[in-house]
């Protein structure tokens, strides 16, 4: 049984998610569309419209507009990004959790200390 492409997770994402991960301008992408050069489905999050691509296409449609070592720049410079942000979230976790182990060191010694 062969699954359609448009449902394996990883194989489409959202225009805006194209955008951040390929460098590539909303306008470029609508064109492309116009133009044939990618499939869409339109969905809606939330109320708000947003188009569903075909990664692979995107892929090619980044390759060809800006080139293979712009595109990987752009990929190096994504994933920088988001290795940086998740590293935050840990920092933001570490910290709550350090709170959260000072307050229950307290409340034992106050309880030991009756």
């Amino acid at each position: 049984m062969t699954q359609d492409i448009w449902t394996i997770l990883g194989e489409t994402l959202s225009h805006k998610n194209a955008c951040k991960e390929f460098g590539l301008e909303e306008r470029e992408i609508i064109e492309a569309i116009r133009n044939g050069k990618l499939q869409y489905r339109e969905n809606y999050a939330h109320g708000n419209p947003y188009f569903r691509l075909l990664r692979k296409e995107v892929i090619a449609l980044a390759k060809q507009m800006r080139g293979q070592d712009a595109m990987e720049i752009n990929n190096i410079e994504y994933e920088i990004k988001k290795a940086k942000s998740e590293v935050n979230s840990h920092k933001r976790k570490i910290t709550a959790l350090e709170r959260k182990i000072i307050s229950l060191m307290k409340r034992k010694d106050e309880i030991t200390n009756q």
